[in-house]
């Protein structure tokens, strides 16, 4: 298998030089994903509400590629305001409580000031 891109539609992938995600062969590497829902380019005030949105992303983008959620291996979670970080553990253990990634959590500025969170996956088909 060679090495693919996986677009979501999104103008800033062409315009900034990114892929939402590259499969080469069994991997998957999904880019910093956020809550914007890329059909109504709308993104919520609600710090929950954007988790679950950035995981329909994830997951869209793993799907289009061949890959599920299952498939997950690690995560890297982006918090510009730490106090944000515990109200989503319901969210995270949603979409990963039986997989169980490795994962690391960071707090730092995002790019665009409405982002409350960013989530970076790897996966691995099982």
């Amino acid at each position: 298998m060679t090495r693919r891109q996986i677009s979501s539609g999104s103008k800033f992938e062409a315009e900034i030089g990114y892929s939402r995600a590259i499969v080469d062969g069994d991997m998957i590497w999904v880019s910093g994903t956020t809550g914007f829902n890329y059909e109504t380019m709308t993104i919520s005030d609600d710090v929950i509400e954007q988790t679950e949105q950035t995981f329909r992303n994830i997951k869209a983008a793993m799907e289009k590629a061949g890959f599920s959620l299952e498939d997950v291996v690690s995560a890297t979670y982006i918090f510009p305001r730490a106090e944000d970080f515990e109200p989503c553990w319901p969210v995270f253990r949603k979409y990963f409580g039986e997989i169980r990634p490795a994962s690391m959590a960071l707090v730092t500025n995002l790019i665009d000031p409405r982002m409350k969170v960013e989530i970076q996956v790897t996966g691995k088909k099982r």
